[in-house]
């Protein structure tokens, strides 16, 4: 018996956020099992909404401040202080995430995290002891060289001038002035909650693999990684704590590298979940849980490293708990993630993406109600059950 469900999703990026997700999949669940307990428990990565959800987790609040947006102009942003009173969560995506960038600007090369740095510098203002930054869900690939500027530090090219917003701009570094940073960040704890997965430099540094997904092309996407290549070289003499590999360290890559950017200043690059999800008592409520529902935007080969659905499954699993996974679509590896016993891609014919996106909570609850169809009609079935006759089923039209 399906007594109790936990439905513990991610955003939709563009579409949903986790907890609009939670909700329609709740919404489907309840078709089925009308008398189903559901633990809705929204789950934050470090990207859109990770503000939100623990300001609420924590009895906390959220901030409002004006702060330029990451193609340059102010927009109303905000942080969290947490219920404990001595912790701030800035969300970058808030400030600098490709939400906020319009489809007809999206230039990676342009875009800046200076907002970011603001965010910081507010935090810094209402005395915390901790900050954590939420990395996820980004606009940009300066390598956090905004956020620096924001937070006091010149960055010149080599006749002393200072550079303009943006990734493009780095390969004309020369040096980096950080007599001007701002003091109180040696009196604060930073913590950045990211991917480990991502890096700055490389063949697999940040710019090759998320600068196509940011509108960069295939040119811009060389010019950023050499670009990040000289930020990497520069910030590490001129700046970095001392040992610190800003050039493929875990997590200097996350959000078009602030990781990097925010490491030279001494923060500590966390895996997001270790630091996100004790706020939320997920592994309790897991283990109450007769079924697990998770979902995420695409479920494919990406998913184990540091994904939602892969942390889900991994700690159900802990529990024997089993876990279904849907998602807005289906690629390859999606069969493949430990811990997750069955999977759904929520589009029930091909749909042009806006049509998708606009539908997408309609889409999510649907799918989930005819997941639960699937699976409580599997549970009614005799374990040795056995098609008899030699007739081939006909094919509905």
């Amino acid at each position: 018996m399906l007594t109790r469900v936990v439905v513990a999703p991610s955003g939709f990026k563009e579409s949903l956020s986790a907890e609009a997700a939670a909700d329609a999949i709740a919404a489907g669940v309840r078709r089925v099992l009308p008398d189903a307990e559901i633990d809705l428990v929204p789950l934050v990565d470090g990207g859109e909404g990770t503000a939100v959800a623990l300001a609420a987790a924590t009895g906390g609040r959220l901030v409002t401040v004006p702060a330029t947006g990451p193609v340059g102009e102010t927009i109303g942003a905000h942080f969290a202080l947490l219920g404990s009173g001595d912790t701030a969560v800035v969300e970058m995506a808030a400030v600098a995430g490709l939400s906020l960038v319009p489809r007809d600007l999206r230039d990676p090369g342009a875009t800046t995290t200076y907002g970011v740095g603001e965010l910081i510098r507010s935090a810094l203002d209402r005395g915390v002891g901790r900050i954590l930054v939420g990395c996820g869900d980004s606009g940009t690939s300066d390598g956090g060289a905004g956020a620096l500027q924001a937070l006091g530090a010149r960055l010149l090219d080599e006749e002393g001038r200072e550079l303009p917003y943006g990734g493009a701009a780095l390969a004309r570094l020369h040096r980096i002035d950080p007599r001007g940073l701002d003091t109180r960040l040696a009196d604060v704890e930073l913590l950045v909650a990211c991917n480990p997965y991502n890096v700055l430099c490389g063949e697999r540094g940040v710019a090759r693999v998320f600068g196509p997904q940011k509108g960069a092309t295939p040119a811009q996407v060389e010019e950023l990684s050499a670009g990040l290549e000289n930020w990497a070289f520069v910030l590490t003499r001129d700046v970095a704590v001392p040992d610190t590999n800003l050039r493929h360290g875990p997590g200097t890559g996350a959000s078009g590298g602030l990781g990097a950017g925010l490491a030279a200043l001494g923060a500590r690059l966390l895996p997001r979940f270790d630091v996100l999800l004790d706020h939320l008592d997920l592994d309790a409520r897991l283990a109450r849980a007769d079924l697990v529902v998770t979902a995420e935007g695409a479920l494919d080969h990406q998913t184990p490293r540091c994904k939602v659905p892969a942390e889900v499954a991994r700690r159900a699993k802990l529990h024997g708990r089993p876990v279904l996974a849907l998602a807005g679509t289906l690629g390859e590896g999606a069969h493949e993630v430990p811990g997750v016993d069955a999977f759904s891609g929520i589009l029930p014919a091909p749909m042009a993406l806006a049509e998708a996106l606009v539908r997408a909570s309609e889409l999510l609850t649907d799918a989930t109600e005819r997941a639960l169809g699937m699976i409580l009609l599997g549970a009614r079935l005799p374990a040795h059950a056995e098609v008899s006759g030699t007739q081939r089923p006909s094919s509905v039209r």
